[in-house]
């Protein structure tokens, strides 16, 4: 009985809240349709007129409709040369298109289970300079309908920051059509060896870092799950790794599944394609996401500035146009896993018996970048993960975990990954982040980026790393999540609909469509079909070069403040916002049909049943043996032990609050010492992990066992000369000045420190490893 009325208060809340919603977003349309137009109008009044002079409106209407009539010349002109462009693209076989040249390295499509991808490397262009000793970086696009050089579209992109920073380069591509049989486990694997193949490469340099745009993200989180010991750090851009997280009247992607009755409509589409989906569906999906920009916005831009937007159109249409095929195997597992499951973030994902991906075996630093203005993948969708990873702040340091989130404040989802603004400033401070990020203690971080303007015009920036916590991030998301709950509705009825699919109407769609049948319904596909009808295969279009030869020849452009021009820009705002109107109205009658057929008393009660097997205990980290093992010990180690220590102590003291600077300058201070001279990356994370865990847990006992892990004279002073360095630095608080002052009181460079407890014989030290006096060695565990 409790557990019904549960159900019940939980579906009247969720239509108290659909009401509400539906309200305020149909009056927020209307009165933004309004403001849209009222602001037209009124800047087309203040705008003036010719007048009472009939020769002014003679000369102005004149000029109009020459101007007007040459843009149309040229416009069309466009349109023909994107549907060429779009024809050579097809005959070349849709190759990457990156601003870059590159050199082929290794092709999946030769390996024991074939797949369609293939790991090139970045040529640097003349006069970039790269050392081969840093750490390579690898490049994953997203492989959702678009083909490949989204990370590299662009001097000022990803790879144009990697290869200015002197890092090698390395870009995943994939090719148009995927392999006979090929799955996701195959892609995983393929791109596990490209690491490979990179860091043998690179023998002398740290572990490649991975970055993932888009649906990139979720495939290097998968790798690096699968395979934790082969990367470096990760960079996830844009990425949708919790998708039923959202905010409700902002993210109307997230209810297609549910709508549609579930995945059954990706088998459906499968089978139309004769076993293979068709990215094009995926394009399409996209644009109704703002049908005035799609139907109207990108076209009128192009007639409205046509001498200088053509090229810039034809740049973009090259790549917004290139649709690439998924095997069913393939948008199979990604809609039943992550559009309509979600169950990645809650190791429910597994690409085949035995295959399962627990995100926290993840041991490297993760950074994720996402934008307050992505209606595609909200910030939610790319950090909530974390929190139905973890239940706590103090369960992300115990399992080692090192996770930066940034977050823009406007930016639309591209314009995470072609934005040349966004280029400059947050992907290279992404990139000074990776210098120092192997230092960062695990814990979850936010990044913030400060622009400073010099009086010479130059512009810098300073990063900040704040330390958050778990409750902050459950901030971003409204009405404490119980939103999403209809979610595990959709996915148990997507099981029930995709086995009556398979059942009673796969069977005879099959037969009804033969390979020949699939390949004329993707060239009719309207995405394909209004590119190759408006080029130079359609004979009504033959005249359209000359016509726009002589346009050019003879161009009169209309001047700034002519009336028409005028006109034409009031009609066009009118026509945008009316297109708008439509959106929104349409979003807001889904959202709230999505709720109100999963959110009510059945639809939760087989949530409920669903999500029986994932209720959790609250989290104890101290119950952990591998914690537990490490506060036993935690006056055993040196000199690496001690140093980083002091200074997750002396951070601690600080409100970990990290500058960018400050951790270089403590980079600077190291350097000479040659303490971690000959300590691995991956030795100096466990150590750091360690420390990290006896800090949280046990501060004043750290601080007390501190002089024991300093057992000579030459340690002392060294520990004591870098304390002495760090009371200087100008950026310390208060708290922090004092604690330096107390441990350099309690370590003296003369004196000898209590005697290290004796350490039991044993064949082979176990656990995890740590360093003494710049050599690699172990910590002993009970």
């Amino acid at each position: 009985m409790a557990d019904i009325n549960k159900t019940i208060d939980r579906s009247m809340a969720i239509s108290r809240n659909v009401a509400g919603t539906l309200s305020r977003r149909v009056k927020d349309a209307y009165s933004t349709y309004g403001e849209s137009v009222r602001k037209a109008q009124s800047d087309y009044v203040q705008s003036g007129f010719p007048g009472a002079n009939p020769q002014q409106w003679w000369t102005d209407w004149f000029q109009y409709c020459v101007d007007a009539g040459q843009r149309s010349t040229l416009f069309w002109d466009t349109i023909r040369e994107r549907g060429n462009q779009w024809l050579a693209h097809e005959e070349a076989g849709k190759p990457p298109l990156l601003h870059y040249r590159y050199e082929m390295v290794a092709d999946a499509r030769t390996y024991e289970r074939p797949c369609n991808y293939a790991l090139v490397r970045i040529v640097p262009p003349r006069g970039v300079k790269v050392d081969e000793r840093k750490r390579p970086f690898i490049i994953i696009d997203p492989r959702a309908g678009h083909g490949p050089g989204i990370g590299g579209f662009k001097e000022d992109s990803e790879v144009g920051v990697a290869l200015a920073a002197g890092h090698p380069v390395y870009f995943v591509i994939f090719f148009p059509e995927p392999e006979p049989g090929q799955t996701l486990a195959d892609v995983t694997d393929a791109e596990a060896e490209f690491v490979r193949v990179v860091a043998e490469r690179h023998q002398e340099s740290p572990k490649p870092s991975l970055i993932g745009n888009c649906q990139g993200g979720w495939a290097v989180m998968m790798l690096a799950a699968a395979r934790p010991d082969m990367t470096g750090p990760l960079v996830i851009n844009g990425a949708p790794m919790s998708y039923w997280a959202g905010n409700d009247g902002d993210n109307p992607m997230r209810y297609s599944g549910g709508l549609l009755g579930g995945a059954w409509v990706s088998l459906l589409a499968s089978d139309l394609g004769a076993g293979k989906f068709d990215g094009a569906h995926l394009v399409s999906n996209f644009e109704t996401l703002n049908p005035a920009n799609a139907v109207w916005d990108k076209y009128y831009h192009l007639y409205d500035d046509v001498d200088d937007e053509a090229p810039r159109f034809l740049e973009f249409e090259r790549w917004w146009g290139g649709f690439y095929l998924l095997n069913e195997e393939e948008i199979r597992w990604i809609v039943n896993n992550l559009f309509v499951g979600n169950k990645l973030s809650q190791g429910e994902a597994r690409l085949g018996p035995g295959r399962y991906f627990d995100l926290k075996s993840i041991k490297q630093p993760i950074i994720v970048f996402a934008s307050m203005g992505d209606n595609i993948t909200p910030p939610q969708q790319a950090f909530n993960w974390i929190a139905d990873l973890y239940s706590s702040t103090d369960e992300i340091k115990a399992n080692g975990q090192t996770i930066v989130g940034l977050i823009h404040e406007d930016v639309g989802h591209l314009g995470i990954f072609v934005s040349g603004k966004v280029a400059k400033k947050e992907h290279a401070q992404i990139f000074e982040v990776l210098k120092y990020i192997q230092t960062l203690p695990p814990g979850l971080y936010g990044m913030e980026i400060h622009e400073i303007q010099h009086a010479d015009g130059e512009v810098t920036y300073d990063v900040t790393l704040h330390e958050r916590s778990l409750e902050a991030l459950k901030k971003l998301q409204k009405y404490d999540r119980v939103d999403e709950k209809p979610f595990e509705a959709v996915a148990a009825l997507s099981e029930l609909t995709e086995r009556a699919y398979e059942l009673l109407v796969r069977p005879a769609v099959r037969d009804a469509v033969p390979e020949w049948l699939a390949r004329m319904l993707r060239e009719l596909h309207p995405l394909r079909a209004q590119r190759w009808m408006l080029s130079d295969r359609n004979p009504f279009l033959a005249g359209v070069p000359a016509a726009a030869a002589m346009a050019r020849a003879w161009r009169q452009p209309r001047a700034e403040g002519n009336a028409g021009r005028r006109a034409e820009r009031l009609g066009s705002t009118v026509v945008s916002a009316s297109l708008d109107l439509y959106r929104d109205l349409r979003d807001a009658a889904s959202e709230a049909a999505f709720f109100q057929i999963y959110g009510n008393m059945m639809s939760l009660q087989m949530a409920d049943q669903r999500a029986a097997i994932r209720r959790q205990t609250r989290f104890d980290p101290r119950a952990v043996p591998a914690v537990r093992q490490v506060l036993d010990d935690l006056d055993r180690g040196g000199l690496p032990e001690a140093i980083v220590r002091a200074g997750l102590l002396v951070a601690k003291a600080g409100g970990g609050k990290r500058r960018l600077a400050q951790m270089e300058s403590v980079r600077l201070l190291l350097e000479p010492t040659g303490v971690l001279e000959d300590v691995s990356e991956d030795d100096f994370r466990r150590v750091l992990h360690d420390e990290t865990i006896i800090v949280e847990f046990e501060p004043l006992e750290a601080k007390r066992t501190l002089p024991r892990l300093v057992a000579s004279a030459a340690d002392r002073r060294k520990l004591h000369g870098l304390l002495d360095a760090l009371a200087d630095d100008p950026h310390l608080g208060d708290r922090q000045r004092d604690l330096v002052d107390e441990l350099r009181s309690m370590i003296p460079a003369g004196a000898t420190p209590p005697k290290l407890r004796a350490k039991p014989a044993a064949p082979k030290a176990r656990g995890r490893a740590g360093t003494r006096r710049g050599k690699a060695t172990k910590r002993t565990r009970a």
